[in-house]
């Protein structure tokens, strides 16, 4: 993977760095690659998997031209970018979902997002037209703050410490999450997969990440998956974590985490071990993935500086596992409204229902269709009233400045799996 980092400007005043801009370019492409020795067209940033990490600070402004070469049009061809846990205050046309906020990119266009980052922690971009970004249109964002609480805890924390999870599907899009007979699990873009390595006789790298003994790392795992989650675990190695999807949390120690579609974490892990390689494992949960570490599937390696370049011997039974309930926020502020069930001014149950005839799922019993028009360009042409934009039955009123309650309720396919909200 390689970085974006490149700066037009910057101001230090008085010892304090002001904001500066990001500018870069994502080409989207049609390539041939093969992760896992299995060679498939992909959807990708810059002919890369994942994409090119985008770096910067909070308070930068970003200013990042996408540009639409897809030519296979075994695949869909059209495309847009949503900056995943990227608030958008005030630049809701940026935040990249098709026929929400903007038009998709058609082939041999391309659109400029242009923002302001005001948040520090972990993040990602993927493709938001239909079921695109399972094709490879996926990448990290790191956005660093200079007032890190944590940043006496740890010593390194720059490219070589990003870890990002994917699932891996050797069917095209629009219709790859209806089979997973050839799923994968890559870390760091590379893996091993259960079909291949019967067929070919033969193994294919995995990704090492280098560490140094003694050293303190600030681990950043980001899940890029389409659909599967994650049992991560470094063997020999408790991790501390101090950040969730953007937010710090008070330190945490654990042994193992699961980690969800989209979901990010940071956590501080100590390379005190003997000098030698560790598992890194990402085992997926079944039948969304295949588990299992038979020729070393969904893993990686953790390498100290000094050791014999082969594969680790390590084996490890997690004893102190993430409990969700037990990650707290540093800071102390409370949520709005009442601290109780429909406490807040306005509650919206989010029922999902699968439809296994159209393959479909609703939510409140109303299907989204994407309208003709994207929804915040219909506000723009002059449609005020919620009742009257499109789709019918998939857009909610609510009030400047009132506390809003989402009721979630479980799903029965394709669970578990997260929600997340654009924009707030």
């Amino acid at each position: 993977m390689y970085g974006i980092f490149f700066r037009l400007w910057a101001l230090t005043f008085l010892g304090v760095t002001q904001a500066t801009t990001v500018a870069t370019n994502l080409y989207i492409v049609n390539k041939v690659i093969d992760p896992d020795l299995y060679p498939r067209p992909a959807v990708l940033a810059n002919g890369t998997f994942p994409g090119p990490t985008i770096f910067g600070k909070k308070g930068d402004h970003f200013i990042i031209n996408v540009t639409n070469s897809l030519t296979d049009e075994r695949m869909l061809r059209a495309t847009s970018i949503h900056w995943h846990g990227i608030f958008q205050n005030q630049t809701n046309w940026a935040d990249g979902a098709a026929m929400v906020t903007q038009c998709p990119i058609v082939p041999n266009d391309s659109f400029i997002y242009d923002f302001d980052i005001n948040q520090a922690g972990t993040y990602w971009y993927h493709s938001h037209y239909s079921t695109q970004y399972c094709d490879g249109l996926r990448g990290a964002i790191v956005i660093y703050d200079p007032d890190d609480p944590y940043i006496e805890e740890y010593d390194v924390d720059n490219e070589s410490t990003l870890i990002t999870l994917s699932d891996w599907i050797h069917t095209a899009s629009p219709t790859p999450l209806l089979s997973n007979d050839s799923l994968t699990t890559l870390i760091n873009g590379r893996g091993r997969s259960l079909q291949v390595e019967v067929t070919l006789n033969t193994l294919s790298p995995l990704a090492v990440i280098n560490v140094q003994p003694g050293k303190r790392y600030r681990f950043r795992i980001a899940s890029l998956a389409c659909d599967a989650p994650f049992n991560f675990t470094i063997h020999g190695h408790k991790m501390t974590i101090i950040e969730t999807d953007g937010e710090y949390t008070t330190p945490l120690v654990v042994d193992s985490l699961w980690i969800y579609a989209g979901q990010r974490y940071s956590v501080i892990v100590h390379a005190n071990q003997m000098i030698g390689n560790y598992w890194i494992r990402a085992d997926p949960l079944f039948p969304r993935g295949y588990p299992g570490f038979d020729n070393d599937r969904n893993s990686a390696i953790l390498r100290y500086n000094g050791a014999p370049e082969v594969d680790p011997e390590t084996t490890d039974n997690s004893m102190q596992p993430l409990n969700e309930d037990d990650l707290n926020s540093l800071e102390s502020s409370q949520p709005p409204g009442k601290p109780e069930l429909c406490g807040a001014d306005i509650v919206i149950p989010i029922k999902p229902t699968w439809h296994p005839d159209i393959n479909l799922f609703d939510i409140n019993g109303t299907p989204f269709t994407s309208p003709s028009v994207p929804v915040l360009l219909q506000i723009l042409n002059g449609t005020f009233d919620p009742d009257q934009l499109m789709p019918s039955g998939s857009v909610y009123k609510l009030k400047a400045n009132s506390s809003v309650e989402l009721q979630l309720h479980g799903i029965t396919k394709g669970g578990p799996h997260p929600f997340h909200l654009h924009g707030v």
